[in-house]
C-alpha cells in the first residue's frame, strides 16, 4: 500500500496538486483487451487449423487496428466526460449569478452533510461562497459527485494504445519468431500476461497480488477458451 508523508509541506503539495484518476484504468483496460482479443484471434484461427501466416497477419491487424480503435474510443469517451464537467461548471456559474441565495443554501446543505453545524457551519458557508472558484468546485463535488481534476483525453488514449500494443504483441511473438509448438508457447505466454496484469493491478487495491492475478487469468482464459472452441467448429 502506497504511503505518503504528513509534514505541513508534504500535505500542502499533495492537496494543492491532486493527481486525479491517472491512467491506471486505461492501462489495465488496454492491456487486458489487447491480450484477450489478440489471443482470441490466434486461438480461433488455430482452432480452425489455419496456417501460422494467417495467424500473424490477422494478429498484427488486430493489434494495430483494434488498438487504434480502442484508443480513439477512449479519447472520445474521456473528452465527453470532460465536456460534461465543463457543461456542469457553466450551469453552476449561471446559477450562482442568477440564484445566489439558493446556491448558498445548497452549499450549506453539503457542508451540513459533512458534519458541520451551528456557527461553524455559518462561517464555513461564508468562507466557501466568498471565493467564486471554491464555490463552484464544492458544488461540482457535493451536488454532482464529480471530481474537480479534469481527465486528460490524450493521455488516456496514448495509455490505452500503448498497453494494448505491448500486451497484444506477446501472444504473437512465438509465431513471429517461428518457435516450435508456437501455439502452446503462445498459450502460456498469454496466460502469464493475464496473471501479470492482475498482479500489477493489486498494487492499487487491497486484494493480494496472487488473487488479483488469478482473477484476471480466469477472465482472460475464459475468453480465449471460447474463441478456441468456436474456431474448432470450423476445423476441416
Amino acid at each position: 500500500m502506497t504511503e505518503h508523508g504528513h509534514s505541513q509541506q508534504e500535505i500542502s503539495e499533495r492537496i494543492n496538486a491532486p493527481p486525479g484518476r491517472g491512467v491506471l484504468r486505461d492501462v489495465v483496460y488496454g492491456g487486458i483487451d489487447g491480450s484477450v482479443t489478440t489471443f482470441a484471434i490466434i486461438a480461433g484461427v488455430a482452432g480452425a487449423g489455419l496456417s501460422p501466416f494467417v495467424i500473424v497477419v490477422l494478429g498484427l491487424a488486430n493489434v494495430l487496428a483494434d488498438g487504434f480503435s480502442m484508443a480513439a474510443g477512449n479519447y472520445s469517451g474521456t473528452k465527453a466526460e470532460l465536456d460534461n464537467i465543463r457543461r456542469i461548471r457553466a450551469i453552476e456559474e449561471r446559477h450562482i449569478d442568477l440564484y445566489p441565495d439558493g446556491e448558498r443554501r445548497e452549499v450549506r446543505e453539503i457542508l451540513a452533510q459533512k458534519g458541520l453545524s451551528g456557527r461553524v457551519l455559518d462561517e464555513a458557508t461564508d468562507a466557501i461562497t466568498d471565493n467564486h472558484e471554491n464555490w463552484i468546485n464544492l458544488m461540482i463535488e457535493g451536488e454532482y459527485g464529480l471530481g474537480t481534476v479534469d481527465p486528460n483525453p490524450f493521455k488516456a488514449a496514448i495509455a490505452t494504445f500503448m498497453a494494448f500494443l505491448v500486451a497484444g504483441m506477446i501472444p504473437l511473438l512465438p509465431f513471429l519468431l517461428s518457435v516450435e509448438n508456437a501455439f502452446t508457447v503462445s498459450v502460456w505466454m498469454t496466460m502469464g500476461v493475464f496473471f501479470a496484469i492482475g498482479a500489477l493491478k493489486s498494487r492499487w487495491s487491497l486484494a493480494p497480488w496472487w488473487r488479483s492475478g488469478m482473477e484476471t487469468l480466469l477472465i482472460g482464459g475464459a475468453a480465449a477458451l471460447i474463441a478456441y472452441l468456436v474456431g474448432s467448429l470450423f476445423h476441416p
